[in-house]
């Protein structure tokens, strides 16, 4: 342990040099086209009807002493994709490379020898351990079943795997339900290591783990790459923990690989529209942030049935982006940037590999009112044009209405335009016959109706015909211009009968047949028995009104 550790700032010196030039180390793995259907089954005779399309045709490489991380949402085909490449599971199609040698149809007897180059760790600590068997023996089986004696013994070296994980010797005679989560994991970890593998698939290893122990096994995987110059494939999760201790990133979605990039270049700048949604779900630690709003990207619905997969791009149902050609041709994966391989029609960040179609689909539509406006704006021009022109008839509809609205309330305002006072006025009049109510009404009566001489009753007037005007219609507008022409007292006795106005207000063309009061309203001569039933009229409705 001593030497390792004197060697580390050389390792660690040599690990930067291989990552910045990824291309120029020599592939371990390589996947093409790789396929697993599992089927299903009714009927007497177990006749197939159909199939769960869990991984259906991935290709991607891995390259020596680099770590891949694999991220998609639950049901994607994550570990059903790391079962295979490592032979626990049976391909339906495609080809695996380990090596330069195709390990796609070995038989369980030709690939026990591979196995010792291969290994795989667990999402379930505790599932993956015999719960009959101690610790000594679980970590010492590989050692049996290869046929291997190493040096010092069986048991020195597991005493000597269990400290470089984290345990102690000691724990050798114990059995896995004594051990917490994370040392159960930090076990089986141990168990893969036990032959110096070459290929390490990690199956979500920190998933079941607390934040506190998920730090400790990462950082036990990292030191142990460097130490030994591991080749990591793990699928997780959390992004925060892949973009960590990952070189590259492959995102998956129902099957189907949408996006491979360098992690910097993948956070950074993310073209798949899928991909973007992913890393706008990552929490930002960082308290300077608080309160402010981010693009957070909200998806409809689930990710749809793997028996039965969309047609086209699959991501179409659910992308805010989609349009025909999303509907009917599948994208290829293609380097639409050095080290970025994208699956996508309408990529972000780039021009688009369809410009032609721009007619969004109703999906389309839909999922775009959960997608924030920033992330929209980037759309190509002619859909960002066709979205919103149900919401742009509309609201050009709205303000012709209201346009119409008033210009027939400035019709009725204009022949009060002859004094400044009603001019003055009309605002109020306006704002009043909107509401057309009788209260209303009433306290306008009251507070024109103490006016004692014949000029304020006069000044009074055009206001008390711009709302006869806006309550009953052009219909009553020549009788109440001719009443406020020839006797001012007269439009005060209208004011003083609210009745017969909400009468008008409901009925305007019975009311103005049948109303007798105008004629009946210049009898009186003198002005004070006018200003008496002025005085007289309102207190005696006072009540209905309110």
């Amino acid at each position: 342990m001593s030497e390792t550790k004197k060697t580390d700032p050389a390792a660690k010196a040599e690990v930067p040099e291989q990552a910045s030039a990824p291309d120029e180390r020599e592939v371990l793995l390589k996947v093409e086209n790789l396929t697993k259907h599992f089927p299903i089954r009714k009927g007497i005779l177990r006749r197939q009807v159909g199939a769960v399309k869990a991984v259906d045709g991935i290709d991607f490489e891995v390259r020596k002493g680099e770590t891949l991380g694999v991220v998609g949402e639950s049901g994607c085909g994550k570990s059903t994709m790391g079962r295979v490449i490592t032979r626990l599971q049976d391909p339906t199609g495609g080809r695996i490379t380990f090596e330069g040698r195709d390990i796609t149809r070995l038989s369980v007897g030709d690939m026990r020898p591979m196995r010792r180059d291969i290994q795989m760790i667990f999402q379930d600590p505790y599932g993956s351990l015999n719960p009959r068997h101690t610790i000594g023996s679980i970590v010492s089986a590989p050692f049996r079943l290869q046929g291997v004696e190493p040096e010092g013994g069986v048991k020195k070296e597991v005493q000597r795997l269990l400290e470089l994980v984290g345990l102690s010797p000691e724990h050798y005679n114990r059995y896995p339900h004594e051990f917490s989560g994370g040392q159960r994991q930090r076990i089986g970890i141990a168990r893969a290591l036990a032959l110096k593998p070459k290929l390490v698939v990690a199956d979500e290893p920190v998933s079941a783990l607390d934040v506190s122990i998920q730090a400790q096994v990462v950082n036990l995987m990292d030191d142990l790459q460097q130490e030994l110059g591991l080749t990591y494939v793990i699928i997780a999760h959390d992004l925060s923990v892949v973009r960590h201790v990952s070189d590259r990133i492959a995102v998956m979605y129902l099957g189907k690989m949408v996006e491979l990039a360098d992690r910097n270049a993948l956070y950074e700048a993310p073209m798949h529209p899928y991909t973007k949604a992913l890393m706008s779900a990552v929490p930002v630690p960082d308290t300077k942030r608080r309160g402010q709003k981010s693009e957070r990207i909200l998806l409809r619905g689930d990710v749809p049935s793997p028996i039965a997969p969309p047609s086209g791009c699959r991501f179409h149902t659910r992308c805010w982006k989609a349009t025909e050609i999303c509907r009917t041709t599948e994208p290829q994966l293609l380097e639409l940037k050095p080290g970025q391989r994208v699956a996508c029609h309408h990529p972000e960040n780039f021009a688009d590999q369809a410009p032609q179609d721009t007619v969004l689909l109703s999906a389309a539509k839909e999922a775009s009112e959960l997608v924030p406006d920033a992330v929209i704006s980037g759309r190509p021009e002619g859909a960002a044009e066709s979205e919103p022109e149900s919401e742009s008839d509309s609201e050009a509809e709205a303000p012709a209405s209201t346009d119409s609205e008033v210009e027939s309330e400035v019709e009725s305002e204009a022949p009060a335009e002859s004094e400044p006072e009603a001019a003055e006025d009309a605002p109020e009049a306006t704002s009043e016959a909107e509401d057309a109510t009788d209260s209303e009404s009433e306290s306008e009566v009251e507070s024109e109706a103490p006016a004692g001489s014949e000029p304020e009753a006069a000044e009074d007037a055009p206001e008390a015909t711009s709302e006869a005007e806006d309550a009953t219609g052009s219909e009553v507008e020549p009788e109440v211009e001719s009443e406020a022409g020839s006797e001012p007292e007269a439009a005060t006795a209208e004011e003083s009968e609210p009745e017969a106005a909400s009468e008008e207000e409901s009925e305007p063309e019975a009311a103005t047949d049948s109303d007798p009061e105008p004629e009946a309203a210049p009898e009186p001569e003198s002005g004070s028995e006018s200003e008496a039933e002025a005085d007289e009229t309102p207190k005696a409705r006072k009540p209905k009104g309110k």
